[in-house]
């Protein structure tokens, strides 16, 4: 006779599973903590070397510096993301087909993703504020958690469809570089589409927390609502692919 297992006990279990996968990697955990620094100081560095452009709204370093916290918030707990995704598959398809419900395996493996995401986002948000004076660091770390929180689910989702490490890699690396680039007023654009991008109301936010306005309502909302039709189809592509036994590979 098989006695299940309380849904606490499966989150706990599938969690401590994921995380124990995350640090087993040495890697992992090199990332998390090199990373922020060399790449803020990086961006901010590079554009501080531009001149001051027409549309540009604010000083090129600082402009490049905020950039940099946004990429690394939302290109590590992305990759994070991918792997836990792919590096768990089989795993994942045996636990289902056994009956372990793929609402435990998801949210296991997102908790992972969460975890790593408040990690970077407190670093990267101790970096910027070494160089750069951030208003209100509060609506600063919850606005980086959140682009953790989007950009891990992307990453997910990535490795839910497309289950190579590399291939997935470089897809995360493309869609976040342009992301970003859009985002952050780097590039001069009007275009309509650039709202559709993950950061586009994230950003909007995170610059206001670093001036020390308030955040308009109509971009957190979209920001949220964003978050959650990510959420929502994430979710809904892990499990069905959960159920038939993977995605392409």
């Amino acid at each position: 006779m098989t006695v299940s297992r309380p849904s606490s006990d499966r989150l706990r279990v599938g969690l401590d599973a994921a995380v124990r996968e995350f640090v087993r990697e040495p890697i992992n955990v090199a990332l998390l903590v090199v990373l922020p620094p060399v790449v803020i100081t990086s961006y901010e560095s590079m554009l501080s070397a531009f001149p001051r452009l027409p549309y540009m709204t604010t000083d090129p370093g600082a402009l490049g510096a905020t950039a940099g916290t946004l990429f690394v918030a939302a290109f590590l707990p992305a990759v994070i993301g991918l792997f836990q995704v792919i590096s768990a598959q089989r795993a994942d398809e045996r636990l289902s087909l056994a009956g372990f419900p793929e609402l435990a395996l998801f949210v296991s493996r997102l908790g992972a993703v969460c975890l790593a995401t408040l990690l970077t986002a407190a670093l990267s948000l101790g970096v910027l504020a070494t160089t750069t004076e951030v208003e209100s660091l509060a609506l600063g770390f919850l606005t980086l958690a959140f682009v953790g929180g989007l950009y891990g689910l992307i990453g997910m989702l990535i490795g839910t469809v497309l289950p190579r490490e590399l291939e997935g890699s470089l897809v995360l690396i493309f869609v976040v570089d342009v992301d970003e680039a859009l985002a952050s007023g780097v590039i001069a654009t009007d275009a309509a589409a650039t709202k559709l991008f993950p950061l586009h109301y994230p950003h909007e936010v995170f610059q206001v927390a670093v001036d020390g306005t308030a955040p308009a309502a109509t971009d957190v909302l979209a920001a949220a609502t964003y978050g959650a039709i990510v959420l929502v189809a994430t979710f809904l592509v892990y499990t069905a692919l959960a159920e038939t036994g993977g995605g392409g590979g």
